[in-house]
């Protein structure tokens, strides 16, 4: 059942109550305030330009537990020969704009509306999103963006503008000590290959409640 968000109210139906391909609600706005009640819930917003704000919550979340990343042979040679900088939240607006642009294989960067984009910068300036940066010298060529829900790291999008970045970014993030859970929402072959498992709604839960 899909329910629609009051104006006036700060809520969220119980996400049990998803659909089954996770659609759960529809409306609201993306304050700061109800993005930190979504996420506190296992929830996260998707939706199209000129489509209504729409919330989803899956019933089986795909993560990446920081110790069981997979790096192939090839990839720790291109992490020991690429001569690259990473940093963290050095270019948080500038990442997110390349997310929009760059997009991903399976998920066009089309979802991250302006308003996304204004409300995740806001969530940043506020402490509670984080971003990944991959740079050649002075040129950003990479990084991922997510929300940062305790030492769970709930990730929303990721470019490459060079072969591996996105790869790299996700690597360093898993190896900073920092995360005992990402979460990448929903699965798809690149995540998978690295590492990335499906658990249900219930363990994404637990983890989100410390």
């Amino acid at each position: 059942m899909v329910f629609r968000l009051p104006e006036d109210e700060l809520f969220f139906p119980n996400p049990e109550l998803a659909d089954p391909d996770g659609f759960l609600a529809v409306g609201g706005d993306l304050s700061t305030e109800r993005l930190l009640l979504a996420y506190e819930n296992g929830i996260f917003p998707w939706f199209s330009e000129d489509d209504p704000i729409c919330w989803f919550s899956p019933h089986e979340r795909c993560v990446i537990y920081p110790e069981g990343i997979k790096i192939s042979k090839s990839m720790r040679k291109v992490l020991r020969t690429a001569g690259l900088r990473l940093t963290f939240n050095q270019a948080f607006e500038e990442v997110i704009l390349n997310c929009a642009k760059v997009g991903r294989k399976d998920q066009p960067g089309t979802w991250i509306t302006r308003e996304m984009q204004e409300a995740y910068i806001a969530l940043h300036r506020q402490g509670y999103a984080s971003s990944v940066e991959v740079w050649r010298e002075s040129v950003l060529i990479g990084g991922l963006y997510g929300v940062l829900m305790g030492d769970v790291f709930c990730g929303e999008s990721m470019f490459s503008l060079e072969s591996n970045a996105s790869k790299i970014a996700l690597i360093f993030l898993c190896k900073s000590g920092e995360f005992k859970l990402i979460d990448c929402q929903l699965p798809n072959d690149h995540l998978l290959s690295m590492g990335a498992v499906i658990i249900s709604s219930a363990q994404y839960y637990s983890y989100l409640q410390g």
